[in-house]
């Protein structure tokens, strides 16, 4: 989008000082809160998409969060990382008993934790991809992926997706496609070069005029790679978590075919998305494919350690002459202990079967939403992973901005929290551990919520 376009300009959905969120800042009345959002507004660098703040959070539990005057909110947003609900006493007593072991390793030394978070990683894809790095955040993670790729392969040029986002830092706005991170930042690392992702809903007229679905997409990178030559590394989102784009099995195969006859790296970014919540441990593991290059991170560190990974093939097993990461925090002993406990945490409970059979109730119930909401273009998801799309009209598919903002908002009032991506895509993503009672009780206020908002539009 241009700088003029002013739906850059627009929602909640991509900045955090719309009208609405004005309208929302008048109507706090609680004193206490409304000096500390003072304080935090006063204090903090204000950026998009965070300062300043909505609300302020005293406590957690469970699937919901508790503001200071004492309204819970069922979080459905969550930043992806409170996959086992907050305040998880398993998970909180392991990372405790860790504190009381060993806080801390310094980076010369390695410790337990992180080598058998290691080697767990390493069996959960099945020995494929068998080694690893750890980092802080997936930025981090990524840009050591970046760094493998050109060491590996000898080659800089990357080709990634439009509107995908792998992180803020130069390097990951550079394969990044969201123009909301690279505005006015300047010349990013040369070679990286876009495609547009595979769109099974919003403009893409091939699901009408062709029976191959979204396999154009990945003959448009074939040309792309035959015309460019020298590529290095497919960059890209197994599934786009924030509006919710899930390929098809025959886009990945496609795309890992190519990457397989024309010598390129698949690096797969699933920092938001890995750790059970499309009902596999990691996302790639739906379509029938393998990556050279996984990156993991947000759920990993269990919503208490900042905690992401690297995992590639032994054959990557090659930068031993350079730092890829170099992270004071990197072999993280109590990131270690966390993630650890999530996926013991996840086998004693069997969490990925209940991911299915709550996807299947899920789906179930928010097909039959769109059945009644004409408002609904489109409903998509995996495991705990939907989104819904809003549009003024289904034949044109004209996006209804204001319209999803609206939602947001009551959903907010009524204490369901979510996140708008895109503009006018209502993205879920609830613990994975929610009840069935709690999933009804977000469903129905998200209902009122959607047809409060289109019928008064």
């Amino acid at each position: 989008m241009k700088n003029s376009d002013p739906q850059h300009l627009r929602t909640e959905g991509d900045i955090n000082i719309s009208p609405a969120r004005t309208a929302w800042q008048s109507g706090i009345t609680d004193e206490a809160t409304r000096n500390w959002l003072e304080k935090d507004s006063r204090y903090f660098l204000h950026q998009s998409l965070s300062t300043p703040c909505l609300d302020v959070l005293g406590t957690a539990q469970g699937s919901s969060i508790r503001n200071l005057a004492g309204k819970d909110y069922l979080d459905f947003h969550g930043n992806n990382v409170h996959q086992l609900g907050y305040a998880n006493a398993f998970l909180l007593d392991r990372v405790k008993a860790q504190l009381d072991e060993l806080a801390f390793s310094p980076r010369r030394f390695t410790n337990i934790p992180a080598i058998n978070l290691a080697e767990r990683l390493v069996g959960l894809t099945n020995g494929v991809l068998s080694r690893s790095l750890f980092a802080p955040g997936g930025t981090s993670a990524m840009s050591m992926a970046l760094k493998l790729a050109r060491i590996a392969t000898g080659r800089y040029k990357t080709i990634s997706l439009y509107d995908a986002f792998h992180g803020a830092s130069m390097d990951s706005i550079s394969v990044g496609g969201e123009y909301l991170f690279s505005r006015q930042v300047g010349p990013l690392l040369p070679g990286s070069i876009h495609v547009p992702p595979p769109d099974s809903y919003r403009g893409m007229w091939y699901d009408q005029h062709r029976p191959d679905g979204d396999l154009p997409y990945a003959d448009y990178i074939e040309y792309v790679i035959e015309k460019e030559g020298d590529i290095g590394a497919i960059v890209a989102e197994t599934i786009r978590s924030t509006v919710v784009q899930v390929p098809s099995k025959a886009y990945w195969q496609r795309i890992r075919e190519l990457c397989n006859r024309h010598g390129i790296l698949l690096i797969l970014d699933e920092v938001p998305v890995c750790m059970g919540r499309t009902g596999t441990h990691f996302a790639y593991q739906q379509f029938g494919i393998e990556p050279d290059i996984l990156v993991i991170g947000k759920g990993l560190g269990a919503g208490l350690v900042p905690m992401a990974a690297l995992l590639c093939r032994e054959t990557l097993n090659v930068a031993g002459h350079v730092s890829l990461g170099h992270f004071t925090h990197e072999k993280n002993p109590l990131g270690s202990a966390a993630a650890l406990a999530a996926l013991d945490y996840m086998d004693q409970h069997q969490t990925l079967q209940q991911v299915k059979t709550q996807e299947a109730y899920l789906r179930q119930k928010l097909n039959a939403l769109k059945d009644q909401c004409p408002v609904i273009g489109d409903v998509r998801g995996l495991g705990m992973l939907w989104g819904i799309e809003l549009v003024e009209d289904r034949t044109t598919k004209k996006p209804a901005v204001q319209l999803a903002e609206q939602v947001l908002y009551a959903c907010l009032e009524a204490g369901l929290s979510l996140k708008v991506s895109g503009g006018n895509v209502l993205s879920l993503y609830p613990p994975l551990v929610i009840s069935q009672a709690e999933l009804d009780r977000a469903l129905g206020i998200l209902q009122s919520a959607l047809e409060a908002s289109w019928q008064t539009s």
